[in-house]
């Protein structure tokens, strides 16, 4: 079977879910031809054999040859940047996290063959507005993120809180929830690694000092970025409860869900695409108080804009609190529900799903 695919080739989560995508279209003998999306192919977090290396190296040099109307091509981006094509047939995978579809991002979606989201919601909303071409396939997890059994911090309860900065993952809220009741505790420790790549680091510094106010906290880590997807497997072993899943609008959630499949405790808010992996059996779930967090944040959702529009969810502190507590109550427990989770929701079965929709729909 031959496939065109378009996609990143970077450690942002996009560029995750292509390696692993790549990595099952090579074991299932797909004939690719590959079109790295910006056009730089940046593969340094990953533990890369050669056989992979090579493989995508020729669907590179051979892209050109798929450019033909009988083969189906799969492109795994934004909605934004995928009303364009190259072969007559095309399949769009792709992220949404916001709750008012646009007529843009309606026009883009219904011209696709098929639009996959990865989250219910996002195909249900879709599917509201009249799209009816759209489906629902879930994430993987990745297999290179393995439980290291190491001790890390001992005496401590380490909380961590991964992915970049962003109003819509209320990022400052959590921090600043978990320093109230925890801050200068040397009990507890919060790591966070949440640098966001579009900000200056004098932006950075400024959102710290806006977080803290100012005040030093012995218990917080501040992680810098990190390159390379084994460092970060270490930083999800390290921790014994993860924040992540709090965010107010998410696509999947990688960090929370990789976290939860190594048997770790994540602290979710059971809405959007959480509800397809997050249960009250392998997380601490979080109901929400409604859809009131305004999307404008004057940086990457702006107001009237033809993409990124709507509410995300919103949570009460308290009830963050006292997940806190019955996370906390939990640790040196292995989530084993979590970790079924992993071995059950793997990249094999998503790659055949999309391959089945895909040459179906052909």
């Amino acid at each position: 079977m031959k496939l065109l695919l378009e996609t990143p080739l970077n450690s942002l989560s996009f560029g995750n879910v292509s390696y692993n995508l790549i990595k099952e279209f090579q074991r299932l003998d797909i004939e690719l031809g590959l079109f790295p999306i910006g056009g730089k192919v940046d593969l340094d977090a990953f533990d890369i054999g050669e056989d992979l290396k090579e493989y995508i190296q020729n669907a590179i040099n051979k892209r050109w040859s798929f450019v033909d109307k009988e083969i189906p091509s799969l492109k795994l981006w934004h909605l934004n940047g995928s009303e364009n094509r190259k072969n007559r047939n095309q399949h769009l995978i792709t992220f949404y996290e916001c709750s008012e579809p646009t007529q843009v991002e309606k026009a883009i979606c219904s011209v696709q063959d098929s639009t996959i989201f990865t989250s219910t919601y996002a195909k249900d909303l879709f599917e509201k507005e009249g799209c009816n071409n759209t489906h629902f396939i879930p994430l993987g997890f990745d297999e290179e993120f393995k439980r290291t059994d190491k001790e890390y911090l001992k005496d401590v309860v380490h909380f961590g809180l991964m992915g970049k900065f962003e109003n819509r993952k209320h990022t400052k809220k959590i921090i600043q929830t978990w320093l109230s009741k925890y801050g200068n505790d040397t009990k507890y420790q919060l790591s966070c690694c949440i640098n966001n790549p579009f900000f200056k680091p004098e932006q950075m510094n400024g959102v710290w000092q806006e977080i803290t106010k100012g005040e030093n906290y012995n218990n917080l880590n501040i992680i810098p970025h990190l390159a390379k997807n084994s460092e970060v497997n270490e930083l999800l072993n390290a921790i014994d409860i993860d924040l992540t899943g709090l965010s107010g609008g998410e696509g999947w959630n990688l960090p929370a869900f990789n976290a939860t499949c190594l048997g770790k405790w994540s602290i979710v808010l059971n809405e959007t695409s959480h509800k397809d992996w997050a249960t009250k059996d392998n997380c601490i779930l979080v109901e929400s108080t409604g859809r009131s967090v305004s999307s404008v944040d004057g940086m990457f959702f702006t107001k009237g804009a033809d993409y990124n529009q709507g509410d995300f969810y919103a949570w009460d502190e308290e009830a963050v609190l006292k997940a806190m507590e019955e996370a906390e109550a939990k640790v040196g427990q292995i989530n084993t529900e979590g970790v079924k989770l992993g071995d059950n929701m793997t990249y094999k079965k998503t790659a055949e799903a999309i391959l089945s929709l895909v040459y179906k729909e052909n």
